[in-house]
């Protein structure tokens, strides 16, 4: 298997962990809405509509990735990485006590998966530089 290839496998590994992570967190985070500090600005839909969005950013950023277009892609997949760094953000707002072990548990997965993500983007970006290898645009 060719470099490309790992990567693209690792990527859409990383993709699909990040994913399940954050759909887990999410949806506990909109379920137990009451249960969770955070800021007053935040409601469930806006739980809801962030993890739509912030994914969408995920899945275009994949496929950019995949079509060689490297800094599109690490722009979309660096939004996407948010929904996990964000995470331990709940820290802010109450003290650790408060919180379930379950609560913790998705939190932190959360933000590994979201960091874990972050790292390779760095890694391309400036250990692979395979943004190098980005197809010439003509005009």
């Amino acid at each position: 298997m060719d470099g490309k290839k790992i990567n693209r496998t690792a990527l859409f590994i990383l993709l699909i962990v990040n994913v399940i992570s954050t759909i887990l967190h999410y949806s506990d985070n909109f379920v137990s809405y009451d249960k969770y500090p955070q800021p007053n600005w935040i409601t469930p839909d806006s739980i809801y509509l962030a993890w739509i969005v912030l994914t969408t950013f995920g899945v275009v950023g994949y496929v950019l990735y995949v079509k060689d277009m490297f800094w599109a892609a690490y722009v979309c997949l660096g939004i996407y990485s948010i929904t996990g760094l964000s995470s331990p953000g709940h820290y802010l707002y109450s003290v650790q006590h408060v919180f379930s072990g379950k609560m913790h548990l998705l939190i932190w997965t959360d933000a590994i998966a979201g960091i874990s993500l972050l790292i390779f983007i760095l890694r391309s970006a400036l250990v692979l530089k395979e943004w190098r290898k980005e197809p010439k645009v003509s005009i």
